[in-house]
């Protein structure tokens, strides 16, 4: 009888694994490549437990529905045996299933006409799923034996949910047959009491089924055969970067189940642990792949000191909070004893060391019974003394990071709180055993998501980062930063390991958002066939709602609508990268602000490119005087516009012509008497005098003009018509400069904390005399830089090169 104990393997099959006839075809070849002796539990096929409650509901609500449903269950296995049994075994196994499928009427028929749903009938009516799937299961299998579960596992009356009886189910399975053939099949989930009436072990009972065979037979090994991988590091349906954990200590998985990992069912794990048996789950769909190996030791390969993540998604957290509470003893056995006569499962427990408070984690069908049973308990305290109160949180998760590593492992909860903390997610309570094996913390519903994704990436080594992109602008610059985004995806993903997600865009006509992501290749069909009109406030509330980590918004437009909201995107944990000037060059206070959120959130504020396009002056400047440095005075032309303009002028370039060349060629604003005017030179200016440290507003900033103010009135038309009044003014001006060696240049001048933009001549000894087409130059005079002035040169305007500095800025969110 005992040949086959140390060999022994127990694989369970769960309901998907035998769901359709070429998955239990799948089954069978699992089974028969066994080399050691083996026995085979299984669930229900796929939906049938869930079929059968139905039809009892049906049946004891004289609902005539319940036939039809009976119907369909008994016609789902007969064809199962017509398609999987050959010819000869149909027939017999077809008689041997309606012996089972005759009980299975007359139990609901008798329930029928009692009205009554009794736990003890529903057990009978529940068992048949395992009895007909492990029979058809049985007959299939070359060399196999069936016994029925009913025969050798025995438990007490306590119908739905019984309780086993390990001694006497531990004799009778040695004695059986299952100790000594080659394979042996059996139902999972059901039993018998010592009178002998079916009962069943409740959510899980066939992985429970097969731990108490595994654990009575001393068998090698567990095997759960399921429809994932494994044991995951993140639920793979809300974190896509999850991956198969190959070993875990029972304890581990103990806290992972738990807490919601919903691969095996906790109370599988208490037989076996007891023997030291091993547990394997594996995937039935995919044989080939290790799965994860449960036992008790500890595995030193793992880099991460934690091994998991769980979470519950939904939970109520109550509060039993007061006075009341604070130095009277008995206050928690009170508390819990009260909730516990109620039947109510505390999930996560957590109490202010000034025992003000205990906070506790219930399902959300338990609450309303927890808070009445503790409103009876306390209503003294309650109502009378009016010394407590009690509270309830709705609509949060539970996340529990778990590892027998964290174990005097410094900073596991700092990792933990900063990657939730710079992302925006509050935790609304903690809990941590003195075992160190997991922290637990309480969140909102609406982050968990979020949170979870966060946690692995700053836990778990991924194959590449991600960063989701929100694009407001779809003009010169914006659709370059598109084509650029698009040209350079794979190299950022193959070499540097960094996933581009582009998740809306937006311009003044349309918008498309997309949670799986807009193509980066066809964004502008997409925005073109869309129905949703642009709208900046929708846009940002379903940016913001989404609550995607690594965030980004990017904005290439030149609209103070949107600079407006920067401050309200910022507050949201979203990092934005802008090309746009008006918010740093408004108010002084507002560009503190954005400043001070940014800071305060965590998150980026980055706008590089409002200063010479891809030029890195602002950084230089950040730079310099973050190193202590004082930046005493800023020379600059910063118009790649007017640099381009003044440098075209000649015989054949009137400046009207001039003027129309630099807006063709996407170098001004889309009107550009925002840079003949100096608008577009003054903002420039105040961002690099606020940056070097002085509190200028615009007013501050004296602007000399070169074009009387009649140009500057009325529509875009009228306007060249005016200025082409002045075209030979200005060559005659030209002529007489260029003969005295000398040209015009647009400047920008801070100096004692005093600015100006004006059209000066210079002569060719000056570093911008030979500045080029519509490039910039900057010449920085600091306490360091006193005698000779920092240069900084270089293509200062253009789509691509102000599109290329955004993208630095991007980078630089994302490798911050």
């Amino acid at each position: 009888m005992l040949f086959y104990f140390n060999k022994m393997k127990v694989l369970k099959f769960g309901g998907t694994s035998v769901g359709t006839p070429e998955r239990i075809k799948g089954v069978r070849k699992i089974v028969e490549s066994q080399q050691a002796p083996c026995i085979v539990v299984v669930s229900a096929f796929q939906g049938i437990t869930d079929e059968l409650k139905v039809t009892c509901e049906l049946a004891s609500a004289q609902n005539e529905e319940f036939r039809a449903q009976l119907s369909r269950i008994i016609t789902r296995h007969k064809d199962v045996i017509r398609q999987l049994a050959g010819k000869d075994k149909a027939q017999s196994l077809l008689e041997k299933t309606e012996t089972i499928l005759n009980n299975l009427e007359k139990t609901l028929n008798g329930i029928y006409l009692v009205r009554e749903l009794s736990k003890h009938s529903l057990d009978e009516v529940l068992s048949t799923g395992e009895l007909l799937s492990s029979l058809i299961i049985s007959s299939i299998i070359d060399g196999s034996i069936y016994v029925d579960s009913r025969e050798v596992i025995r438990t007490d009356s306590n119908f739905g949910f019984a309780n086993v009886d390990f001694e006497t189910s531990g004799k009778l399975l040695r004695k059986s047959k299952a100790a000594s053939e080659k394979i042996t099949v059996m139902p999972g989930f059901i039993a018998s009491n010592e009178k002998g009436e079916t009962t069943t072990l409740g959510r899980g009972g066939s992985d429970y089924t097969a731990a108490i065979v595994a654990a009575a037979l001393e068998a090698e090994l567990l095997e759960i055969w399921t429809d994932v991988d494994g044991f995951m590091t993140a639920d793979p349906k809300k974190v896509e970067k999850a991956y198969a954990i190959e070993n875990l200590t029972y304890s581990e998985a103990i806290e992972l189940s738990h807490f919601g990992a919903k691969v095996i069912y906790t109370p599988t794990l208490r037989p076996v642990y007891k023997k030291n048996i091993p547990i394997l789950v594996l995937n039935t769909f995919k044989p080939e792949l290790k799965g994860t190996l449960i036992s008790h030791k500890p595995t030193n390969g793992n880099i991460s000191p934690i091994k998991g993540i769980s979470s519950i998604d939904h939970i109520d957290l109550i509060t039993l909070q007061g006075t009341g509470m604070i130095g009277v003893t008995g206050t928690s056995m009170r508390l819990f004893g009260a909730l516990a006569r109620k039947n109510i499962n505390i999930i996560l427990i957590t109490q202010a060391s000034s025992e003000y408070s205990i906070s506790f984690a219930v399902v959300p069908s338990d609450s309303d019974n927890a808070v009445e049973s503790i409103r009876i308990e306390f209503r003294t305290e309650i109502e009378l003394n009016n010394e407590l109160n009690v509270l309830i949180e709705k609509n949060l998760s539970i996340i529990a990071i778990v590892g027998e590593k964290m174990k005097n492992t410094p900073g596991i909860s700092a990792n933990l709180f900063k990657s939730l903390g710079r992302n925006g997610i509050n935790v609304i309570a903690t809990a941590q055993g003195s075992s160190e094996l997991n922290i637990s913390v309480v969140i909102k519903n609406e982050s968990l998501r979020k949170a979870l994704n966060v946690i692995h990436d700053g836990f778990f080594l991924s194959r590449y980062k991600e960063m989701h992109l929100f694009v407001a602008g779809t003009g010169l610059v914006g659709s370059s930063l598109m084509k650029q985004l698009q040209e350079q995806a794979s190299v950022l993903l193959n070499e540097h390991k960094l996933k581009v997600n582009l998740m809306g865009v937006v311009n003044t006509r349309k918008m498309v958002l997309d949670k799986k992501c807009v193509s980066l290749n066809n964004y502008k069909e997409a925005l073109k066939t869309s129905t949703e009109k642009g709208d900046i406030a929708a846009f940002i509330n379903y940016m913001t709602k989404l609550n995607l980590r690594n965030s980004i918004f990017i904005d290439c437009t030149a609209n103070e609508d949107v600079a407006a909201r920067y401050r309200e995107i910022l507050s949201k944990y979203v990092s934005v990268v802008t090309a746009n000037k008006i918010a740093c060059s408004s108010e002084y206070s507002y560009y503190q602000v954005l400043k001070s959120v940014a800071s305060e959130k965590g998150v980026r504020f980055m706008y590089e490119t409002t200063v010479g396009a891809g030029l890195p002056i602002i950084k230089t400047i950040n730079d310099l005087v973050v190193s202590g440095d004082k930046i005493l005075k800023i020379e600059a032309v910063l118009s790649g516009t007017m640099n381009f303009i003044f440098n075209e002028l000649g015989p054949d370039m009137p400046l009207s012509t001039a003027i129309k060349k630099a807006r063709e060629k996407g170098y001004s604003e889309p009107d550009p008497r925002i840079d003949l005017s100096g608008t577009d030179v003054v903002r420039k200016i105040l961002i690099l005098a606020r940056e070097a440290g002085y509190q200028l507003e615009k007013e501050d900033v004296v602007v000399e003009k070169f074009l009387p103010e009649e140009c500057f009135t009325g529509d875009l038309n009228s306007f060249f018509e005016k200025v082409s009044k002045y075209d030979n003014q200005f060559e005659a001006k030209r002529k007489e400069l260029a003969a005295r060696g000398m040209k015009w240049r647009f400047f920008a001048t801070l100096d004692e904390g005093k600015a100006r933009v004006e059209l000066l001549t210079i002569g060719s000894d000056h570093p911008s005399y030979n500045l080029e087409g519509s490039n910039n130059i900057i010449l920085l005079t600091t306490t360091r830089y006193r005698e000779l002035p920092m240069v900084i040169k270089g293509y200062g305007a253009g789509a691509d090169v102000t599109a290329a500095g955004v993208f630095a800025d991007l980078m630089r969110v994302v490798n911050v």
